[in-house]
Protein backbone atom coordinates (compact mmCIF):
# COMPACT_ATOMS: atom_id res chain seq x y z
CA UNK A 1 0.00 0.00 0.00
CA UNK A 2 1.05 3.50 -0.63
CA UNK A 3 0.20 6.47 1.39
CA UNK A 4 -0.16 9.80 -1.02
CA UNK A 5 -2.44 11.31 1.49
CA UNK A 6 -3.06 12.08 5.18
CA UNK A 7 -4.87 14.37 6.61
CA UNK A 8 -5.95 15.43 10.19
CA UNK A 9 -9.36 15.65 10.47
CA UNK A 10 -10.80 15.63 14.12
CA UNK A 11 -10.00 15.58 18.12
CA UNK A 12 -12.76 14.84 19.76
CA UNK A 13 -13.43 13.27 23.75
CA UNK A 14 -16.79 11.27 23.08
CA UNK A 15 -17.05 8.64 20.70
CA UNK A 16 -20.38 10.53 19.20
CA UNK A 17 -18.83 13.22 18.21
CA UNK A 18 -16.69 11.38 15.88
CA UNK A 19 -16.93 11.64 12.21
CA UNK A 20 -19.99 10.07 10.96
CA UNK A 21 -18.11 7.76 8.24
CA UNK A 22 -18.78 4.00 7.18
CA UNK A 23 -15.46 3.76 5.93
CA UNK A 24 -13.04 1.22 8.41
CA UNK A 25 -10.60 2.98 11.04
CA UNK A 26 -7.77 1.51 12.92
CA UNK A 27 -7.27 2.56 16.01
CA UNK A 28 -3.64 2.77 17.81
CA UNK A 29 -3.50 2.73 21.03
CA UNK A 30 -0.88 1.69 24.41
CA UNK A 31 0.41 2.17 27.65
CA UNK A 32 2.36 6.03 27.33
CA UNK A 33 5.10 6.58 25.86
CA UNK A 34 5.31 3.12 23.95
CA UNK A 35 5.88 5.00 20.60
CA UNK A 36 2.45 5.17 19.28
CA UNK A 37 2.35 8.57 17.56
CA UNK A 38 6.22 7.78 16.10
CA UNK A 39 4.77 4.92 14.86
CA UNK A 40 1.47 6.29 12.96
CA UNK A 41 4.23 8.70 11.54
CA UNK A 42 6.43 5.85 10.74
CA UNK A 43 3.70 4.72 8.70
CA UNK A 44 1.91 7.72 6.95
CA UNK A 45 5.61 8.79 6.29
CA UNK A 46 4.59 12.29 7.66
CA UNK A 47 7.07 13.37 10.26
CA UNK A 48 4.28 15.62 12.42
CA UNK A 49 1.38 14.14 11.62
CA UNK A 50 1.08 12.92 15.37
CA UNK A 51 2.30 14.65 17.79
CA UNK A 52 5.19 12.99 19.38
CA UNK A 53 6.73 14.18 22.84
CA UNK A 54 8.78 13.18 25.64
CA UNK A 55 6.21 13.60 28.34
CA UNK A 56 3.90 10.82 28.28
CA UNK A 57 0.16 11.60 27.80
CA UNK A 58 0.43 13.74 25.30
CA UNK A 59 -2.69 12.08 23.35
CA UNK A 60 -5.38 13.19 25.80
CA UNK A 61 -8.65 13.36 22.54
CA UNK A 62 -9.74 10.79 20.02
CA UNK A 63 -7.77 12.10 17.07
CA UNK A 64 -8.73 10.98 13.33
CA UNK A 65 -6.62 11.14 10.16
CA UNK A 66 -8.07 10.23 6.78
CA UNK A 67 -5.23 7.88 4.69
CA UNK A 68 -5.82 8.09 1.07
CA UNK A 69 -9.56 9.16 1.83
CA UNK A 70 -10.47 5.63 1.69
CA UNK A 71 -9.86 4.91 5.72
CA UNK A 72 -9.01 6.37 8.66
CA UNK A 73 -5.75 6.30 11.54
CA UNK A 74 -7.41 6.53 14.93
CA UNK A 75 -5.04 7.52 17.78
CA UNK A 76 -5.85 7.66 21.32
CA UNK A 77 -5.07 8.43 24.78
CA UNK A 78 -2.18 6.14 26.03
CA UNK A 79 -3.44 4.01 29.28
CA UNK A 80 -1.09 3.16 32.60
CA UNK A 81 -0.26 6.37 33.04
CA UNK A 82 0.63 7.12 36.91
CA UNK A 83 0.83 10.99 37.02
CA UNK A 84 -2.67 12.03 36.35
CA UNK A 85 -5.55 11.86 38.64
CA UNK A 86 -7.53 8.82 39.24
CA UNK A 87 -10.89 11.17 38.12
CA UNK A 88 -8.65 12.02 34.70
CA UNK A 89 -8.00 8.20 34.54
CA UNK A 90 -10.86 7.41 34.85
CA UNK A 91 -12.52 9.18 32.21
CA UNK A 92 -10.24 8.40 29.82
CA UNK A 93 -11.21 4.55 30.67
CA UNK A 94 -14.25 5.98 30.16
CA UNK A 95 -14.12 7.51 26.86
CA UNK A 96 -11.68 4.62 25.43
CA UNK A 97 -14.88 1.54 26.50
CA UNK A 98 -17.41 4.15 24.98
CA UNK A 99 -15.41 4.20 21.47
CA UNK A 100 -14.71 0.67 21.33
CA UNK A 101 -18.12 -0.20 21.81
CA UNK A 102 -19.99 2.71 19.68
CA UNK A 103 -18.03 2.48 16.17
CA UNK A 104 -19.54 0.04 14.06
CA UNK A 105 -16.95 1.10 11.47
CA UNK A 106 -13.83 -0.11 13.77
CA UNK A 107 -12.07 -2.69 11.72
CA UNK A 108 -9.00 -3.49 14.24
CA UNK A 109 -7.32 -2.26 16.97
CA UNK A 110 -3.34 -2.26 16.89
CA UNK A 111 -2.34 -2.68 20.41
CA UNK A 112 1.15 -1.19 21.19
CA UNK A 113 3.33 -3.30 23.53
CA UNK A 114 7.30 -2.36 24.77
CA UNK A 115 9.35 -4.92 23.28
CA UNK A 116 11.88 -4.47 25.98
CA UNK A 117 10.03 -4.99 28.77
CA UNK A 118 8.78 -8.44 30.60
CA UNK A 119 4.90 -8.55 30.17
CA UNK A 120 3.16 -5.79 32.03
CA UNK A 121 0.10 -6.49 33.67
CA UNK A 122 -1.48 -3.43 32.70
CA UNK A 123 -1.11 -4.72 28.89
CA UNK A 124 -2.46 -7.81 29.89
CA UNK A 125 -5.68 -6.85 31.76
CA UNK A 126 -6.27 -3.99 28.64
CA UNK A 127 -5.71 -6.78 25.92
CA UNK A 128 -8.54 -9.18 28.19
CA UNK A 129 -11.15 -6.33 28.37
CA UNK A 130 -10.69 -6.06 24.47
CA UNK A 131 -11.18 -10.19 24.89
CA UNK A 132 -14.16 -9.50 26.98
CA UNK A 133 -15.52 -6.77 24.15
CA UNK A 134 -15.16 -8.69 21.38
CA UNK A 135 -13.30 -6.17 19.49
CA UNK A 136 -10.74 -7.61 16.78
CA UNK A 137 -7.27 -6.49 17.68
CA UNK A 138 -3.64 -7.16 16.53
CA UNK A 139 -0.20 -6.64 18.62
CA UNK A 140 1.99 -4.53 17.75
CA UNK A 141 5.54 -4.96 19.70
CA UNK A 142 7.42 -1.71 19.29
CA UNK A 143 10.63 -0.13 19.39
CA UNK A 144 12.57 -3.43 18.26
CA UNK A 145 15.65 -1.20 17.18
CA UNK A 146 16.69 -0.57 20.83
CA UNK A 147 18.06 -3.84 21.78
CA UNK A 148 18.87 -7.66 19.92
CA UNK A 149 16.53 -9.47 17.66
CA UNK A 150 17.08 -12.36 20.56
CA UNK A 151 16.25 -10.20 23.26
CA UNK A 152 12.94 -9.01 21.68
CA UNK A 153 11.72 -12.89 20.63
CA UNK A 154 12.67 -13.71 24.12
CA UNK A 155 10.21 -10.63 25.51
CA UNK A 156 7.39 -11.49 23.22
CA UNK A 157 7.88 -15.02 23.99
CA UNK A 158 7.19 -14.47 27.60
CA UNK A 159 4.38 -12.10 26.98
CA UNK A 160 2.22 -14.64 24.44
CA UNK A 161 3.41 -17.56 27.55
CA UNK A 162 1.77 -15.19 29.81
CA UNK A 163 -1.47 -14.99 27.38
CA UNK A 164 -1.33 -18.70 27.69
CA UNK A 165 -2.78 -18.79 30.69
CA UNK A 166 -6.52 -17.20 29.86
CA UNK A 167 -6.24 -17.31 26.38
CA UNK A 168 -7.18 -20.64 24.13
CA UNK A 169 -6.16 -18.82 20.78
CA UNK A 170 -3.30 -16.29 20.60
CA UNK A 171 -3.49 -13.30 19.03
CA UNK A 172 -1.74 -12.10 16.45
CA UNK A 173 1.31 -10.05 16.39
CA UNK A 174 4.00 -8.00 14.58
CA UNK A 175 7.15 -6.22 15.12
CA UNK A 176 7.97 -2.36 14.92
CA UNK A 177 10.38 -0.49 14.94
CA UNK A 178 9.66 3.40 13.77
CA UNK A 179 13.33 4.24 13.43
CA UNK A 180 14.44 1.22 10.99
CA UNK A 181 11.03 0.92 10.11
CA UNK A 182 10.25 -2.57 10.56
CA UNK A 183 6.76 -3.90 10.58
CA UNK A 184 5.80 -0.47 8.38
CA UNK A 185 5.03 -3.27 5.26
CA UNK A 186 3.11 -5.79 6.96
CA UNK A 187 1.15 -3.31 9.03
CA UNK A 188 -0.05 -1.60 6.19
CA UNK A 189 -0.63 -4.66 4.33
CA UNK A 190 -2.67 -6.20 7.01
CA UNK A 191 -4.67 -3.07 6.82
CA UNK A 192 -4.92 -3.54 3.32
CA UNK A 193 -6.89 -6.74 3.66
CA UNK A 194 -8.93 -5.52 6.16
CA UNK A 195 -10.15 -2.44 4.00
CA UNK A 196 -11.07 -5.25 1.30
CA UNK A 197 -13.95 -6.84 3.12
CA UNK A 198 -15.25 -3.38 3.72
CA UNK A 199 -15.69 -2.92 -0.44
Amino acid sequence: MIIKDAKFISSNTRADQCPQTELPEYAFIGRSNVGKSSLINMLTGRTKLAKTSSFPGKTQLINHFLINDKWYIVDLPGYGWAKVSKTSRESWRKMIHFYFQNRPNLACVFLLIDSRLPPQKVDVEFLEQLGIMGVPFVLVFTKTDKQSAAKTDANISLFMNTLKENWEELPHYLKSSSSSKEGRDEILQFIESVNQQYH
